[in-house]
């Protein structure tokens, strides 16, 4: 019986439980980069399906590195990442919602109920 595919209501609050624990959307032998945690520190990952698909996963975050490595990190994506998005082989990522900075809880209040698929921006 084949599958359906991965809908981003699957998982109620939050899309990384669904995508840990199917794998769905990701390719054989792919990548998953872990950035930061919104619904928590714990997920149920389907073991199985990384072995089988040779999947790699990994995990960084910036807040205890040092004033100077982020630096030299901010200037290596400036020359290497930014110019792919003038050349279309990379896409911005969807925006929500956009909020007046005045309305700051608002947007929190929508990021908590996790209702969002996409980024929520402030403005001034």
């Amino acid at each position: 019986m084949a599958r359906r595919p991965f809908r981003s209501t699957d998982c109620g609050r939050s899309v990384a439980p669904a995508i840990f624990s199917r794998f769905t959307s990701t390719a054989r032998d792919g990548r998953i980069a872990l950035i930061a945690t919104q619904g928590g520190n714990h997920a149920n990952i389907d073991l199985r399906a990384v072995l089988v698909k040779r999947l790699k996963i990994a995990g960084a975050t910036l807040r205890p590195q040092s004033v100077e490595r982020k630096g030299r990190l901010a200037t290596a994506l400036r020359r290497n990442v930014w110019p792919l998005f003038g050349t279309q082989r990379l896409r911005a990522p969807p925006i929500h919602a956009r909020f007046p900075l005045a309305d700051a809880s608002e947007a929190h209040a929508l990021m908590e109920r996790g209702e969002h698929i996409g980024k929520i921006v402030l403005w001034t």
